[in-house]
C-alpha cells in the first residue's frame, strides 16, 4: 500500500499537496466511519425489524393462547367435576328410563349438565361445547337443530379419540363449520376433543369443545397492518388466516422457523420478507408472522437515513470550511513560490513583503534577507571577477607553454642525433618523456604498460648520472601489462633502490607483474645491501603510519619525484581500500623485495 502511495503523483504546488493530504486523511476515516456505520445501521434496523415482529407476533401470541387455554379449562372441567362426571357415568350405563320419578331425574341431571355447560361458556369466548357419550346420549349448550352431535362420529376424525388418555387433547384444525346458523359468516371451525374414561374400564363419552376460525383471525386483525399473521399446523397447512381463501393451503417456510421461535429474512416472489414463528404449547401448531421487510424497517430506516444525511452534510460543510482555512493559511506560502521563480529567473530586485510572528512570517523576512546577501555578495564576485581576470591575463602573458619547451628538446635531440651524439639524445628523449608525464595532468590512471615505460626512461637517465649502471629486469604477463593503474606509483620504489640499495655501486633490479586471483601482483626485487630485521620492522611501522622519519619530516634524501614509499602506500590504500596490501622483506646483505597487491575490481577513486 505504501508503495503505490508512494508511486501516486501528486501535485506539484504545496497549497494543494496539504489541501490533499489533509482531504484524504479526513476523507479515508470518514468513508470507513459511514461504511462501518451503514453496516452497524444495516444489523441496528434488522434487529429491531426482527424485535418488532416478534413482539407483535407474542402480543397475538398471548391472545390466541388465551383462547385456546379456555377450550382447554372447559374441557378439563368437564373432566373434573365430581357431579357432572357421577351424571355422565350413570347416563352412559343405564339409557333406560323407568317411570316417571326416573324420567323426572334423568330430566334434571340433564338440566345440571347443560347449566353447566352454559354457565362455562357464558362469560367467555363463544364456544360449542359437545358432550357424546358412547350410548348416543348427548348434552350440548347449542339446539339439536343447529347440528346433531352424533353426527360428529362419522368425522374422520373420531376414531383417533380412541387413542386419548388422560388430559391428552386431539386438536382438530380447520374443517367445514358444521353448526347451521354459522355457516355463511363462519365457514370454517377449530375443535379440542377429549375422551371421558373411568379407571380403566374404557371410554364412557367425548368432549369436543369448538370455536369458530372467525374469533382467531379477528385476534390477527390487531397486528400491525402490513404484517400478515397465520395459524399453521405441525404439516405446513394453514388452519386460520385473515383471507379466508388462504385456509388448506401450504405454507412453504414453516420449516424454516421451525427451530424455535425464530425470526428469517426469505425472498419470496422476488421481494425479502421478514418471517417470524412462535409454536403454540399445546397443539403443536404454529403461529406465524409475514412482513415485507421494506415496510418493518421502513420508520427505523427513515431515522437512520435523516441521520446519515445530517452526517454527510456536516461532514461537507466542515471539508470545504477546512479547504477554505487551508486556502487562507497556505496563502503566504503560495506568493513566496511565486517570489521565489521569479528569483529563478534571474530578478533578484524582487522580495515577497511577508511578516508575521509565526514561522511563515519568520520565513519571508529570513527569505528576503537572504536576497539581499545574495545581491550584496553578487556584486561584490563580480568586481573580485574582474579583478582576477585582469591578474590571469597578465600571468598568461608571462607564461611559457610547456609544449613549446617540449619542442624545444625535441629540436635539440634531433640535432644532436644528426651529429652522431646518441647518448646524449637518448638521455634528452628519456627527459623529455618524464617531464610529459610529469606535467600532463588530463587522467589520473594510466595503463600498467605506460608506467614500465617511464620506469625505463627514470633508469636511462639515473644509470647516466653514475659510473656504474644498474640493471633492470622487466617480466611483465600480457594481461598485467593492460591493467589501469595509478600514475608514478613504482618510481618511488625504484628511486628507494637506487638510492638505498645501491649508493652509486652496480646491481640488478627486477621487476615482475603477473595476475593472480583477481589482483595485480607487483614485486620490486634488488640484489643491494639490504636491511637488518630492527630497520625493517621500523621502516613498515613509519610506512604504516604515513610518513618516512619519526619527527614527520620527509627523507632528504629526494629523487627525482619527491615521492616516498609511505606516500604511495597512502595513494593505493586511498585508491584501492583496505583490498590493498604492501609486503616488504630484505636481508642484510642480500637485498630487498617490495611486494604490492592491486586487486582487479574498481578503484574507490583514482589519487
Amino acid at each position: 500500500m505504501w508503495k503505490r502511495l508512494r508511486k501516486m503523483r501528486l501535485p506539484r504546488s504545496f497549497r494543494l499537496n496539504l489541501m490533499f493530504a489533509a482531504v484524504t486523511c479526513i476523507l479515508i476515516p470518514a468513508c470507513l466511519s459511514l461504511m462501518i456505520y451503514n453496516s452497524l445501521t444495516k444489523n441496528a434496523i434488522k434487529e429491531q425489524a426482527v424485535t418488532n415482529s416478534q413482539e407483535s407476533l407474542q402480543l397475538v401470541n398471548g391472545y390466541v393462547s388465551h383462547l385456546f387455554n379456555y377450550m382447554l379449562d372447559i374441557a378439563n372441567y368437564v373432566q373434573m367435576d365430581a357431579e357432572m362426571n357421577a351424571i355422565l357415568k350413570e347416563s352412559a350405563s343405564d339409557p333406560i328410563v323407568n317411570g316417571p320419578d326416573g324420567e323426572y331425574e334423568r330430566f334434571m341431571d340433564r338440566s345440571k349438565v347443560t347449566d353447566k355447560i352454559d354457565h362455562l361458556t357464558l362469560g367467555g369466548e363463544k364456544c360449542y361445547v359437545t358432550i357424546l357419550l358412547k350410548n348416543g346420549t348427548f348434552y350440548t349448550n347449542y339446539p339439536v337443530y343447529d347440528y346433531h352431535p352424533t353426527d360428529l362420529m362419522a368425522e374422520p376424525w373420531f376414531d383417533r379419540l380412541n387413542r386419548l388418555y388422560g388430559f391428552e387433547s386431539h386438536w382438530i384444525g380447520s374443517t367445514p363449520t358444521v353448526f347451521r346458523s354459522e355457516q355463511r359468516n363462519n365457514p370454517y371451525q377449530i375443535s379440542l376433543a377429549r375422551t371421558l374414561r373411568e379407571g380403566d374400564a374404557g371410554i364412557y363419552g367425548y368432549v369436543i369443545v369448538t370455536i369458530l376460525e372467525n374469533q382467531v383471525n379477528q385476534i390477527f386483525a390487531n397486528a400491525p397492518l402490513d404484517q400478515e399473521t397465520m395459524l399453521v399446523d405441525s404439516g405446513g397447512r394453514i388452519l386460520s388466516h385473515p383471507n379466508g381463501a388462504q385456509i388448506g393451503k401450504y405454507f412453504p417456510y414453516l420449516h424454516q422457523i421451525s427451530e424455535g421461535n425464530r425470526s428469517r429474512i426469505i425472498p419470496i416472489d422476488g421481494e425479502n420478507y421478514l418471517v417470524s414463528g412462535h409454536a403454540l404449547p399445546y397443539s403443536g401448531w404454529t403461529l406465524v408472522a409475514l412482513t415485507p421487510y421494506k415496510k418493518a424497517v421502513f420508520k427505523i430506516n427513515t431515522i437512520f437515513n435523516r441521520v446519515f444525511l445530517f452526517q454527510l452534510g456536516s461532514f461537507f460543510t466542515f471539508l470545504l470550511l477546512l479547504l477554505y482555512i487551508l486556502q487562507r493559511f497556505t496563502k503566504p506560502l503560495v506568493r513566496l513560490g511565486k517570489v521565489a521563480n521569479t528569483v529563478q529567473r534571474g530578478e533578484l530586485g524582487v522580495r515577497s513583503h511577508i511578516r508575521g510572528p509565526d514561522e511563515i512570517g519568520q520565513l519571508g523576512l529570513s527569505f528576503d534577507l537572504m536576497l539581499d546577501k545574495v545581491k550584496a555578495m553578487i556584486d561584490e564576485i563580480t568586481v573580485t571577477e574582474m579583478r582576477k581576470r585582469k591578474a590571469e591575463l597578465l600571468m598568461l602573458q608571462a607564461q611559457i607553454n610547456p609544449h613549446f619547451l617540449f619542442n624545444v628538446l625535441n629540436s635539440i635531440r634531433m640535432k644532436m642525433m644528426g651529429k652522431g651524439d646518441r647518448e646524449s639524445a637518448e638521455m634528452i628523449s628519456s627527459l623529455s618523456k618524464l617531464l610529459r608525464m610529469t606535467i600532463s595532468r588530463d587522467k589520473g590512471s594510466i595503463g600498467f604498460h605506460e608506467e614500465v615505460e617511464t620506469i625505463r626512461d627514470y633508469v636511462r637517465l639515473m644509470n647516466m648520472r653514475q659510473k656504474e649502471k644498474v640493471a633492470l629486469d622487466i617480466d611483465v604477463t600480457t594481461d598485467a601489462a593492460m591493467m589501469p593503474v595509478p600514475r608514478f606509483f613504482l618510481q618511488p620504489l625504484i628511486e628507494n633502490a637506487l638510492i638505498h640499495a645501491f649508493y652509486q655501486s652496480a646491481g640488478m633490479i627486477v621487476l615482475r607483474a603477473w595476475v593472480r586471483n583477481r589482483q595485480l601482483v607487483v614485486m620490486v626485487e634488488d640484489n643491494g645491501e639490504g636491511m637488518n630485521q630492527a630497520d625493517l620492522q621500523a621502516l613498515r611501522q613509519k610506512i604504516a603510519c604515513g610518513r618516512e622519519r619519526p619527527d614527520g619530516e620527509v627523507d632528504s634524501r629526494k629523487g627525482f619525484s619527491g615521492i616516498g614509499l609511505a606516500n604511495v602506500y597512502e595513494r593505493l590504500h586511498m585508491t584501492y581500500g583496505d583490498s590493498f596490501q604492501m609486503e616488504m622483506d630484505s636481508e642484510q646483505g642480500k637485498g630487498t623485495r617490495i611486494t604490492l597487491l592491486i586487486p582487479m575490481e574498481e578503484a574507490h577513486s583514482i589519487v
